[in-house]
This record gives structure tokens, C-alpha cells and sequence, in this order.
């Protein structure tokens, strides 16, 4: 009699199922974004002009860029809710040191950079030295700026030729050289756009492909296994915040060169932008944590489908309704499907 040995079985092919949904998690928020260009493409022939294209790109700018500066806090486990009060403080600070103090726009812009980057510090000794969890520390860093640069300009908006409360007529205006920054084109292409596009090349190689990067990612998986693993995780956590705060300065700069004038109230919509275009994110290419270049195509989305509806003539309302169906379709694909998959 022949003994039959079973060797080990294989394991069991994934089904069609399977497939379908690893494809969905991976590839879906691309194929919405495709789709819904193609849609509007289609469908408004205003919309495939190239100007209009550009157009897109620029207004979404300022919310990309301070995404980015999110997306480099969830690296770390964290949430900067301040970057939208940090990039209207910029527009204060910038109309202040051209229009009062009467200075050159090289000026300005390094006035904005350094606010920023306090702001970032400030956020970094509250999150790490006092140990305030990230998003009440930043909610904090949020309401105090946005006081604190109303007392700067005494609440009311500065533009130039505007009479200060002495009397006198503000002496400064914005330069030109400063207006370029949203305003300007090289080859055709927004100088805004250009900023754009070389934040997230340059957050993407710091990411991605640097040791800095990587052990950001590794605070956030874990900060106490980076801490046991010799990392100072203070010091990185503080190191992103910072970042963030010096992206949201950026944006500030763009958004004071778009509007020409210190309005107080610039900023306060872009929190909400920023912070979704980062969580959209990190539903791309189904990884599920924070990364740049899903950023970037959520700005790129968000922005596709506030021109599309603006187009098509539908009310501004109906636009925040649908990029809140596209962030928690975003959310599905990154926690409820993903988490399905690993089940």
C-alpha cells in the first residue's frame, strides 16, 4: 500500500474581489481626480483653455503649500491648525513693512519668513518642551496670532494711501517686484505655480529621500521606539513644525502679492483647505500616511472642482458640499477600505 504525502499547500490566490478592491484603494482617488477632469473638459469648453488651467493651479497654490506644511506634521504623529492664521499674519506683516514702514519687498519677504518661523517655534515649545498635545497647542498658537496681528495693524486693514490713526498718510506701497510673486509669469507660467511645483519637489526629496525624512516617518509610526532607537524625537517634532510655520509664511507671501492690500480677514479660509488637501493625500497610491506628492494632487482636485462648479455656474455653497463628500470619500479609501484589506 502507497503512502500519499501531502506536501504543504499553496496559498489560496486572491480572488477577483480582492483584486478589485486593492485596485480601488490604490487607484481610485486618481481615477476620481482624472474623471472629473475629464468630465468638466467635456463638458465646458472654457475649461480646457490653458489659461483657465493655470488659473486653477494658482488659486489653489496657497492651500497646497500650506498643506505641505501639515503633511509634514501628520509625518510626526502631529496637526498644525495654525498655518492659516500663520499665513495671514504673513499678509499683515508684508502690507506693515511695505505700506507703513515704507520698505523694499525683499524686506517684507524676510520679515514674513521669520514670523513664520517663530510662529513654527512657538508651536514647537508648547508641543515639546510643554508637552500640549499637537492640535490644542496649535488651536492656541491659531487664536493668539490671529489677535495679535489685528493689534498690529489696529483691526483694520492696511492699503496704500490709507491715513493711520496719528493722521498721517501711510508713506509705502507694495513693489512690484513683490506683486510678481502672484501677479507675475515666467514663460506663461504663474510665479505662484513655479513656487508651488518646487515646494513639493523640494518636500518630496526631504521626505522621501533623505534620512531626515524617513526618521520623521518613523516618530510617527512610533515615537517611542525612535526615542529607544537613539532618535531625539523633540527635536525632529520641532524641526517639522517649524517647516510648517515657514510653508504657511510662503503662502502668506502669495496670498499678500495676490490681494495687495493687509486684509486682516486673509487666511482664515485656507485652514480648512490646507488641512484637507493633507488628509485627501494620504489616500493616494493607497499608502495611507502623509506624503507630498498625494498632497499636491488633492490641492490639484480641490481645485479642479471649485473651477468646474464655478463654470458651470452653480452657487458657492454647493462647492463646499462636494469637496466635503471628496475628503471623506478620501477618508474611506484611507482607513475603512485599507483597513478592510489588512483584515
Amino acid at each position: 500500500m502507497t503512502t500519499i504525502t501531502r506536501g504543504t499547500e499553496s496559498p489560496a490566490r486572491p480572488g477577483n474581489a480582492v483584486r478589485v478592491q486593492d485596485a480601488v484603494i490604490k487607484y481610485g482617488f486618481i481615477f476620481v481626480t482624472v474623471a472629473l477632469f475629464a468630465y468638466f473638459a467635456l463638458t465646458e469648453g472654457s475649461f480646457r483653455e490653458s489659461a483657465t488651467l493655470l488659473d486653477t493651479l494658482r488659486y489653489v497654490s496657497v492651500a497646497a503649500i500650506l498643506g505641505l506644511g501639515v503633511t509634514l506634521t501628520m509625518a510626526v504623529g502631529g496637526m498644525d491648525m495654525s498655518v492659516g492664521a500663520v499665513a495671514g499674519l504673513g499678509v499683515s506683516v508684508a502690507a506693515q513693512t511695505m505700506v507703513i514702514q515704507n520698505q523694499v519687498g525683499t524686506v517684507a519677504i524676510l520679515a514674513v519668513l521669520a514670523a513664520g518661523a517663530l510662529a513654527g517655534l512657538l508651536n514647537a515649545l508648547l508641543i515639546v518642551v510643554l508637552k500640549i498635545p499637537d492640535m490644542l497647542a496649535t488651536l492656541g498658537t491659531m487664536f493668539v496670532i490671529q489677535g495679535g496681528k489685528l493689534i498690529l495693524v489696529d483691526g483694520q486693514s492696511i492699503t496704500p494711501g490709507m491715513t493711520e490713526s496719528d493722521g498721517t498718510t501711510a508713506p509705502g506701497r507694495f513693489t512690484a517686484g513683490f506683486l510678481r510673486i502672484d501677479r507675475g509669469t515666467v514663460l506663461g507660467i504663474p510665479v505662484s505655480v513655479l513656487i508651488f511645483g518646487g515646494l513639493t519637489v523640494a518636500a518630496w526629496v526631504f521626505l522621501a529621500r533623505t534620512r531626515w525624512g524617513r526618521v520623521l516617518y518613523a516618530i510617527g509610526a512610533n515615537p517611542e521606539a525612535a526615542r529607544l532607537a537613539g532618535i531625539r524625537v523633540g527635536g525632529y517634532r520641532a524641526l517639522a513644525y517649524v517647516l510648517s510655520g515657514v510653508l504657511a509664511s510662503v503662502g502668506g507671501l502669495i496670498l499678500a502679492s495676490r490681494i495687495g492690500q493687509g486684509d486682516v480677514s486673509a487666511g482664515t479660509s485656507q485652514l480648512l483647505e490646507a488641512v484637507a488637501v493633507a488628509l485627501v493625500g494620504t489616500s493616494v497610491l493607497g499608502r495611507g500616511r502623509p506624503n507630498v506628492w498625494g498632497t499636491a494632487l488633492g490641492a490639484v482636485l480641490i481645485g479642479i472642482i471649485t473651477t468646474g462648479l464655478t463654470i458651470k455656474g452653480l452657487p458657492y455653497y454647493t462647492q463646499d458640499v462636494v469637496e466635503g463628500a471628496v475628503l471623506i470619500l478620501a477618508l474611506v479609501f484611507s482607513f475603512t477600505l485599507s483597513k478592510r484589506r489588512t483584515a
